[in-house]
């Protein structure tokens, strides 16, 4: 029984149907990517899950059960918008919400000294949010999302404000909360992040799941449209090969566009005739790609 289950779930508001008959499961120790543009139905869905609005159809199970307020103590949440106490001390304010979701003090306390540790800030336990970087306001967020060490996890934009070394830190300790056995709804923009922490995905257009299932085999459907070629020397024709679609010069060589699988063949015989291949790769589609082709083309 896997903790977090959407069945057939649908959200009206008057005449529009803001999520349409979804259907997700995130097993234990899984992040799940939702993912879709602006208005898609992501917020919506994110909303349900967390217990703040009710379907209007379907159903969402929690460890096989409906929706309950004990819960609260077993779900955390980090916004895409920050919601803390710009002007509250950081130890106040989230022990304070620590005991909130069922957490003794002293236990919320030990619980964030964990995890400022973690962030190598333990200064910050005195700290005003206000006195933080806006990528520190984010830690202290994603701190109060889990300091109660929930069962289910909901993640909107967790990277937001972030530079590229904070971003990593970050990444670890997700995955080093999902490997603690917590079931995490991830929900990004940034395609390159699902690719690296998710399995499993869901992509919403306009309230319906136009793509779902296995990230692997997702892109296993999808045809290889592009070789990486890698040479010491300078390959001349390749535009001219049958289903080469475009020919771009790189710093390593070639990047090179193909209709059809049949045509990477020619583009190697063509370039060890000329030159030494350090590299030749038929690279598979980016989960980019595949979000770009899966809206585009129900885009009106």
């Amino acid at each position: 029984m896997n903790p977090l289950k959407l069945e057939q779930v649908v959200k009206e508001y008057g005449d529009k149907r803001a999520v349409n008959q979804i259907n997700i499961e995130v097993g234990r120790g899984e992040i799940y990517g939702l993912l879709g543009a602006n208005g898609a139905g992501k917020t919506t869905t994110m909303r349900m899950v967390l217990g703040l609005i009710y379907p209007d159809q379907g159903n969402i199970f929690y460890n096989g059960k409906a929706y309950s307020q004990e819960l609260n103590s077993k779900m955390g949440y980090l916004p895409e918008e920050r919601g803390l106490y710009p002007k509250v001390k950081i130890n106040e304010q989230l022990i304070y919400l620590a005991q909130l979701r069922g957490m003794t003090r002293k236990d919320a306390d030990q619980s964030l000294k964990y995890w400022l540790d973690r962030f190598n800030v333990p200064e910050y336990y005195d700290k005003k949010i206000e006195e933080l970087s806006k990528g520190n306001q984010q830690k202290m967020q994603f701190i109060a999302a889990v300091i109660h060490r929930p069962q289910i996890i909901i993640m909107d934009e967790a990277f937001s404000g972030l530079d590229p070394v904070n971003v990593e830190l970050l990444k670890e300790t997700v995955k080093e909360v999902r490997d603690e056995g917590a079931s995490i709804l991830f929900s990004t923009h940034r395609m390159e992040h699902v690719e690296e922490l998710c399995q499993n995905v869901t992509i919403l257009h306009r309230s319906n799941t136009v793509l779902q299932g296995n990230l692997k085999d997702i892109k296993r459907n999808y045809p290889r449209e592009q070789v990486v070629l890698g040479t010491e020397g300078a390959v001349n024709g390749l535009d001219g090969i049958p289903g080469v679609t475009s020919v771009d010069r790189t710093e390593i060589g070639y990047r090179i566009g193909i209709a059809n699988e049949q045509a990477a063949q020619q583009i190697l015989t063509t370039a060890m005739q000329q030159s030494t291949v350090q590299r030749f790769e038929i690279v598979e589609p980016t989960l980019n790609q595949i979000f770009i082709k899966a809206v585009g083309e129900r885009h009106e």
